[in-house]
């Protein structure tokens, strides 16, 4: 191990964000060291990564995976863990200096608060964290002085056009949207879409369950959810735009009407390595906008009415509570469901509303009402994609 090398801890390094990550970490191995990596059951692409990267731990979650794991590094000084106990006990260790948090879903939420809870800073690329506990999380992070550095490219964006302005009112954030691939369908159209449509995103390389979430517009409510926890906002200070060219990435409006934007080519590589780096700005060979080569840059409201989910993720902050936390449970259900053709692309919002609808509300949840609270409304959102 060089201590004097950034030590990243990457949660979920198998996923699209971690295994980008890992590229970056590569093209700048002068600046940054892998001291672990983590990942849910995909053991053979995890002892590829370790093979190349020789980090201290490696954690696979799915403790049915550990024998192959452990067989495989066998030959290496590096300690093999599993279990969930193990996730939240490695991104406390001590010369763990940042934490990115790569994890899909509800999952990243425990090993987010450890790494809080242990003072290290959290590169957070997993949106849920903030979607279902905001209120939780953000508190934490203050107590403990540790520094959240967005990692989802809008984020990221809003982040870069605040730097230098903390003294400066925002009147508003501009969170753009793709539109996903349906974007131009009719509610007719979108009743018989296939997940391997779905899966089709026009501009952005991500992993299945975010790829639906953006077919759905209900990534841009998460996102929207996310925005007002990590900047201080209300959502009246967020306004959701369609722009299918994605170029423009976000935007920050001030209170003297000027707006700043950032810009650049659909690559997550970019927002991950910003966070990693930060302040720095470090050199990349990605690849460079060229405007000559820009017909249009476009805008439009987002449909609400066709796109429900996203109308859903207002319902829900404006709730608030433990409102989000079940919005977000059901989501990941009906998600998975959709994805093995058990329902329609319709029935997600049907059945994300109707649970937000059964699902007890709590105005002012505390860590133990926040698990109660996802396990019931993902029993509720199986029964209702069981009975159809």
């Amino acid at each position: 191990m060089d201590c004097e090398k950034k030590q990243i801890a990457i949660l979920g390094s198998t996923g699209s964000i971690g295994s980008q990550a890992l590229d970056v970490i590569r093209r700048h191995s002068d600046l940054f060291e892998v001291y672990a990596l983590t990942a849910n059951r995909n053991v053979e692409l995890l002892i590829k990564q370790a093979l190349e990267f020789l980090p201290e731990m490696v954690v696979i979650a799915d403790k049915q995976k550990y024998p192959r794991l452990k067989e495989a590094l066998s030959h290496l000084p590096i300690k093999v863990w599993a279990g969930e106990d193990s996730l939240l006990q490695v991104v406390q260790a001590d010369p763990v200096q940042m934490v990115l948090t790569a994890m899909v879903g509800y999952s990243g939420l425990k090993p987010t608060l450890s790494a809080i809870r242990a003072g290290k800073a959290i590169a957070l690329a997993n949106k849920e964290t903030l979607v279902v506990a905001g209120d939780l999380v953000t508190r934490l992070a203050l107590e403990r002085q540790v520094p959240i550095l967005p990692v989802d490219s809008e984020h990221s964006a809003i982040f870069q056009c605040l730097v230098g302005e903390a003294h400066n009112p925002v009147e508003k954030i501009i969170l753009t949207a793709s539109g996903g691939p349906f974007r131009t369908f009719s509610q007719e159209q979108l009743a018989h879409v296939t997940a391997k449509e779905a899966l089709k995103h026009p501009n952005w390389n991500m992993g299945a369950k975010i790829t639906i979430d953006s077919a759905t517009l209900m990534n841009k409510g998460f996102e929207m959810i996310e925005a007002k926890w990590l900047f201080g906002l209300t959502t009246g200070q967020i306004q959701i735009v369609v722009h299918p060219q994605s170029i423009i990435h976000s935007m920050v409006q001030f209170h003297d009407s000027s707006i700043k934007a950032q810009m650049g080519l659909p690559d997550m590589r970019l927002p991950i390595q910003y966070a990693l780096a930060y302040p720095q700005r470090i050199e990349s060979d990605f690849e460079r906008l060229d405007f000559s080569q820009l017909s249009a840059l476009t805008f439009e409201e987002p449909d609400r009415k066709k796109f429900r989910c996203l109308e859903l993720a207002y319902r829900a902050v404006q709730k608030g509570g433990n409102m989000p936390c079940i919005l977000n449970a059901a989501n990941e259900v009906v998600v998975a469901a959709f994805l093995e053709n058990k329902i329609r692309f319709p029935a997600m919002s049907e059945i994300i509303e109707q649970t937000m609808e059964e699902v007890s509300f709590i105005a002012s949840p505390e860590w133990e009402d926040y698990i109660q609270t996802d396990a019931e409304a993902r029993i509720k959102a199986e029964e209702k994609i069981n009975f159809r």
